[in-house]
């Protein structure tokens, strides 16, 4: 993964359940790709459906809708768990160049971290739906971090110290470590030293390993 990434990659993360996150992961997605439009969709699946049918929309969210009566090129990416089925779609208008092997390739690989994220956004986002208000608090992005490193650990059958725990969460939602220290009233060293120690634990190389641990699955993605 590249380094100039992670600080989008945090961002996206820390904006989960928030009426920020579709842009956000647009704009990540245009880092690697050039796309016109991104749709996120989450559909519920009867064990009965066959041949697409049984299958309906439960959350849909867009950045910037085509025209429909043009054609477009589209990729569509999927993650099922359970009942429910998660799907990231990126298309090119008319206008644009048809997707390249190598950049499908490039698009699969990535939606091993990008599916978990919608995924995430869409569980956190559903239950604020339902009331008058859809919007989120801001700080539920980094308090859903928290929870997924948790569960990440209880997995693992890991732990963490509390500032190291503290350490993990931000630098995953795009701080650097200056930041980090001036948040926490530490040093930069020492706040590099949390880091290490985290790392050794978790058994990864460093805080760009941390995203492929934290998002660590057995769901293969579908292009």
């Amino acid at each position: 993964m590249n380094s100039h990434l992670f600080p989008h990659i945090g961002k996206v993360i820390a904006s989960t359940g928030s009426r920020h996150f579709p842009r956000l992961l647009h704009d990540l997605i245009l880092t690697q790709l050039s796309v016109d439009a991104t749709h996120i969709t989450q559909l519920q699946v009867s064990c009965t459906g066959q041949a697409g049918r049984g299958i309906n929309p439960v959350y849909t969210d867009s950045v910037v809708a085509l025209d429909p009566e043009q054609p477009a090129t589209q990729l569509h990416l999927t993650r099922r768990k359970d009942n429910l089925r998660y799907v990231l779609s990126v298309y090119r208008s008319h206008q644009s160049k048809s997707f390249s092997p190598q950049e499908r390739s490039m698009l699969r690989d990535f939606s091993t971290l990008l599916l978990p994220m919608v995924e995430n956004h869409i569980i956190a986002i559903q239950p604020y739906r339902q009331d008058s208000d859809p919007l989120v608090p801001d700080n539920q992005g980094i308090e859903t971090l928290r929870l997924r490193i948790q569960e990440r650990l209880e997995q693992s059958g890991l732990t963490l110290s509390k500032r190291e725990l503290e350490v993990c969460v931000g630098l995953l939602a795009g701080r650097t470590a200056p930041e980090l220290a001036e948040q926490l009233a530490l040093k930069v060293n020492t706040i590099e030293s949390y880091l290490k120690r985290a790392a050794i634990k978790l058994g990864i190389s460093g805080r760009h390993s941390l995203l492929r641990w934290m998002y660590a699955t057995e769901d293969a993605a579908d292009l």
